[in-house]
């Protein structure tokens, strides 16, 4: 039995330089050969390239798609971070002493924050959001491309992967958040062959549910 993902929902987000670095030290599955990451305005995507010759150069191989957005971070005594320093809430700007320094200016003795500057810059992200149909599309090359994602998902410090696949015929669950692999399991909680009686909503021919 072919491994194949049968539900899949992202939410991992990371820097785009990041990204590119994950590939530069990636080990590939070995049925990818290579992958191509391309940039179309604010879409990035990963594809894949076969690794033997008996995929046709015609047949789409699957790609994950991950869109490109702009966040500032801020620097801080901690690194760099998305949200400003507590001291720059409210407009106050503090000292390194952790106090408003305060200076007398003109005849009135008028007091006046001394204002620090807060070092910012607008850091790329890639966004892989979504579901299995938004994230990894295409089927030839699908498991080795979500074993990838995997890769991805723990490279990365923020977001979160869940999924179920089917490897070796049996059911796995995934489930990666902020960069660690987190318990999962598979729960069967209907048989839809079990399903017969009229009164049983007909879930195939639901028209109000699509796959």
């Amino acid at each position: 039995m072919t491994s194949r993902v049968y539900r899949l929902h992202s939410t991992l987000e990371l820097q785009l330089e990041d990204v590119h670095e994950f590939f530069d030290e990636y080990e590939l599955p070995v049925e990818i050969e290579d992958v191509e990451v391309t940039r179309r305005n604010n879409t990035l995507i990963v594809s894949a390239v076969a690794a033997e010759n008996n995929i046709s150069k015609y047949t789409p191989t699957a790609q994950l798609k991950a869109s490109i957005t702009e966040n500032r971070l801020y620097e801080t005594e901690d690194g760099w971070q998305e949200t400003p320093p507590e001291n720059q809430e409210g407009g106050a700007s503090v000292g390194d002493d952790d106090g408003p320094q305060w200076g007398n200016f003109g005849d009135g003795g008028q007091m006046q924050e001394q204002e620090l500057e807060v070092n910012s810059k607008l850091v790329e992200y890639a966004c892989f959001k979504g579901d299995r149909e938004t994230v990894l599309q295409n089927t030839a090359l699908q498991y080795p491309m979500f074993e990838v994602l995997c890769g991805l998902a723990k490279y990365a410090d923020k977001g979160a992967l869940t999924a179920i696949a089917a490897v070796d015929d049996e059911l796995e669950a995934v489930r990666i958040v902020d960069g660690e692999e987190r318990a999962a399991s598979v729960e069967v909680i209907d048989d839809p062959r079990e399903r017969e009686s009229e009164n049983t909503v007909n879930w195939r021919d639901n028209k109000f549910i699509s796959e």
